[in-house]
């Protein structure tokens, strides 16, 4: 398996140090660099070829949402916004920035390690503490706007509503009086149709309307 590398970025030289250690003992990651704000974030990556970006939100010259917005736009890497519980705001403008996930900076190195796998294989992670406080902020923020609905039945968009609403298998199928198993089915057919890997990654979509 070929090493997945890795940038970087945060104001803060305290995390930044502690996830290049974490990273650099373990032989799945290559650190192409640290950075302190987006724009040199952008610079290294506009040298080298990173898989994904770590990224901070606030931060000096250029934040996290502006450079996730210009790192998508270049096709330079995928991006794994690192967060605190009291900028949901923020976290929702980078995913509609096109970010591909976010992580409680509280993470211990193997959930960090993991989230990094999961973004660089495709799948869209999000924290289930921040997804259930997005989602219920997101019920005055027009969430599932961007969302097609077009080719959908009306139990489907439930079960997806529900998804974003983070919401286990078992309690979709407590609210709407279907078994788990109907609930997988469902999920399952629905992931497909919209060519996505994981549950998490259709939240983002219907929250964002963006994949």
């Amino acid at each position: 398996m070929d090493k997945i590398k890795v940038i970087i970025a945060d104001d803060s030289d305290f995390v930044r140090d502690g996830m290049k250690i974490i990273l650099d003992v373990d032989d799945d990651f290559e650190v192409l660099g640290c950075a302190a704000n987006g724009r040199e974030a952008i610079e290294i990556a506009e040298k080298s070829k990173p898989d994904v970006f770590l990224m901070d939100i606030q931060m000096p010259v250029m934040d996290g949402i502006e450079a996730t917005a210009e790192i998508v736009e270049k096709d330079l890497g995928k991006v794994l916004i690192l967060t605190t519980f009291d900028d949901d705001d923020l976290v929702r403008k980078a995913l509609a920035n096109g970010a591909k996930g976010y992580l409680i900076k509280n993470h211990t190195p193997e959930h960090l390690k993991q989230m990094i796998k999961s973004v660089y294989n495709g799948t869209g992670v999000m924290d289930e503490n921040l997804l259930e406080s997005i989602s219920k902020s997101a019920v005055t923020m027009n969430a599932g706007k961007g969302f097609d609905e077009s080719g959908y039945t009306e139990r489907e968009l439930e079960i997806v509503r529900a998804v974003a609403d983070g919401l286990s298998n078992k309690e979709i199928a407590s609210k709407l009086f279907i078994s788990e198993g109907t609930v997988k089915n469902y999920i399952t057919s629905i992931l497909a149709k919209e060519g996505l890997s994981h549950r998490t990654a259709l939240a983002v979509y219907y929250i964002t309307g963006k994949k």
